[in-house]
């Protein structure tokens, strides 16, 4: 589930919950019920605004991430030979343009 921010312009404060993309919090006491939070002194029919975010993105950093993630990554090396740095025991090291034998196995790494 997507992390939203809402501000409540009545008393300026900034609270961070989670909920489905199709919901939406439109009031103070909403929000405070949804983020189990107190409304404090603020009146609960106290609209709120949803702040813009920027997404929260994670990539994989070493290429044994992106192999035991079922990732393939080819490094180029020579012309038409690439290196194969997430390689596991059944498929080459090297793949050689042209040469079926070395290609990757993307059917054993590929699921429904």
């Amino acid at each position: 589930m997507p992390t939203y921010e809402y501000r409540c312009p009545a008393n300026g404060r900034v609270v961070e919950v989670l909920h489905g993309i199709s919901e939406k919090m439109e009031t103070w006491g909403q929000l405070c019920e949804t983020a189990g939070c107190a409304p404090g002194e603020t009146d609960p029919s106290a609209v709120v605004e949803r702040m813009i975010a920027a997404p929260g993105l994670a990539f994989p950093k070493t290429n044994s991430e992106l192999k035991n993630m079922g990732f393939t990554k080819l490094v180029k090396r020579d012309s038409g030979v690439y290196e194969n740095v997430t390689a596991t025991d059944k498929e080459a090291r090297y793949t050689v343009a042209g040469k079926e034998s070395t290609y990757p196995d993307f059917r054993g790494k590929i699921g429904d």
